[in-house]
């Protein structure tokens, strides 16, 4: 390991987007189903709904969040209408599992999902037994990141020192509140939609393109 993270006993990571490529697009898919949503809750047509969409969560951090704010929608009515997709654009990927094995202390995965959509996902990359905990978006009182209420949720919830703890995220957005509570930081710079956005050296550690790839390397292992 090396000697910057030797300090590191808690791995925390993002799920969509940071476990498994960018390209593989599954929020093509949730972006449909919440289209759906959004034409059916509004009556409005396709173009608007996305209108919608986008803006709240520009504005929200989440298209839930907004839609809660804004139309009192009962979030899980919401998350199980827009997870219903199918998985089949993923992949199990040994090399990721056997690095997350080798790592020294805890892994858990922070996510603005909802533990069953995780767990399919999880499951789908063959990493159902990688992860001690998931801590979601109902753990965090439906606060998303990056609102520094929900990370602070996150450490109590799963007993986190921060000032020990490394978080890996795709949305680099996301990164800057771990940052403030004293974690380590790790961007996916994989190409995904907004990944880059407010994108910042000072609360960046390290900018990475596959999370198997890092790993490997830190764990000094060859695939």
């Amino acid at each position: 390991m090396p000697p910057t993270l030797n300090h590191i006993d808690c791995w925390i990571f993002d799920l969509d987007n940071t476990l498994y490529p960018s390209s593989a697009n599954l929020f093509a898919l949730i972006d449909v189903r919440m289209g759906a949503y959004i034409e059916t809750l509004l009556g409005c047509d396709a173009v608007e709904a996305k209108r919608v969409q986008k803006a709240h969560f520009h504005e929200h951090g989440t298209t839930l969040s907004g839609l809660m704010a804004s139309h009192d929608v009962d979030p899980k009515h919401f998350l199980d209408f827009v997870h219903d997709i199918a998985l089949d654009r993923l992949s199990p990927d040994p090399a990721l599992a056997s690095a997350l094995s080798k790592l020294p202390g805890r892994k858990l995965i922070y996510t603005n999902g909802d533990v069953d959509y995780a767990g399919r996902v999880l499951g789908a990359l063959g990493l159902g037994d990688s992860f001690e905990a998931i801590h979601d978006i109902y753990g965090s009182d439906l606060l998303p990141k990056p609102d520094p209420r929900s990370y602070t949720m996150m450490c109590n919830a799963l007993d986190v020192d921060p000032a020990r703890a490394i978080f890996v995220e795709d949305m680099a957005r996301n990164l800057k509140p771990a940052k403030v509570l004293g974690m380590a930081t790790v961007w996916v710079n994989n190409g995904s939609e907004y990944g880059h956005a407010e994108a910042c050296a000072s609360f960046i550690d390290h900018e990475i393109v596959h999370v198997g790839d890092w790993l490997n390397d830190i764990l000094g292992e060859t695939v």
